[in-house]
């Protein structure tokens, strides 16, 4: 055998072992997830979801709607990952008269 008919019988083998290998891949069947991803169960009962979707319904009354401006504050820490403020904790009484 010269080189090129071994070139050729090379390129041949490759081929076949390729087109072989989509064929095995192509048939195999995907795994379906289990469960829902926890992203999808999140969705479905989401209260913050569910007043974005309100606040879009007002159209431009929503800009002036104390509800829906705390909707949206809420909705930008989270996709900011901001944790919500801590509440400052109450003053403490002065003593009068020392």
């Amino acid at each position: 055998m010269d080189g090129k008919m071994l070139a050729r019988l090379g390129a041949i083998v490759f081929v076949a072992v390729a087109v072989t290998a989509t064929a095995i891949e192509m048939t195999r069947k995907q795994d379906a997830p289990a469960s829902p991803s926890a992203r999808q169960q999140q969705r479905e009962g989401d209260p913050l979801r569910e007043g974005q979707r309100r606040c879009q319904q007002l159209g431009e009354a929503a800009a002036r709607d104390p509800e829906c401006l705390r909707v949206w504050a809420e909705t930008r820490d989270r996709f900011l990952g901001h944790a919500p403020a801590p509440v400052a904790p109450a003053a403490p009484a002065t003593a009068e008269g020392r």
